[in-house]
């Protein structure tokens, strides 16, 4: 049995992507990954409809006790920028709505924590996801590994998801910052 199993999303309107691990003593296996397409639906509504319809489906059937989104980060078209961020929003407010607390993570964490490399390739996220989460054939969606390097940079990161990727200076900092995580 899992300690904990956590759902990571990586929220798009064309294409999400989505993962699931289980964590047992540090040991990372994939219990599910993939893409949900939405190109072919016709409203922007509907995409976001079938987010939300989605991502309820995943919690309802795998149970995670955890859920961590990919934050959107600023590009050039503002109105791609709009869009991605209600995907993520209907994402968000899909495992909230069961319960499940979410944390956020910027893209460049995402991928340091995963290999080291803030600035790594897609492909080179997925090569080490196959390592970590003990896969024996490549995934063929990006998008739904990129989800699964959500997943695994919030199991890495302890949870402490915001995507500041915050530094702390002395232990009493950190500890007066996370006190629930301090086991008596």
């Amino acid at each position: 049995m899992a300690e904990k199993i956590i759902l990571g999303i990586d929220p798009g309107t064309l294409h999400l992507g989505y993962g699931i691990i289980a964590v047992n003593k540090n040991m990372i296996s994939t219990v599910c990954l993939g893409e949900v397409r939405l190109n072919k639906l016709e409203t922007q509504q509907l995409k976001l409809l079938k987010i939300y319809e989605k991502i309820k489906a995943l919690i309802l059937e795998y149970k995670p006790d955890e859920c961590a989104v990919e934050c959107p980060f600023y590009g050039e078209n503002v109105q791609s920028m709009l869009k991605l961020g209600r995907a993520q929003g209907v994402a968000m407010v899909a495992a909230l709505s069961l319960g499940l607390p979410v944390a956020e993570y910027y893209p460049k964490k995402v991928k340091q924590s995963v290999t080291g490399n803030g600035n790594a390739s897609k492909e080179q996220v997925a090569k080490m996801l196959q390592t970590l989460c003990k896969m024996d054939v490549m995934p063929k969606s990006l998008d739904a590994t990129d989800a699964l390097a959500v997943a695994v940079c919030h199991h890495f990161n302890s949870g402490l998801g915001d995507g500041s990727g915050k530094k702390y200076s002395d232990w009493s900092s950190f500890l007066n910052d996370n006190k629930t995580r301090i086991k008596k």
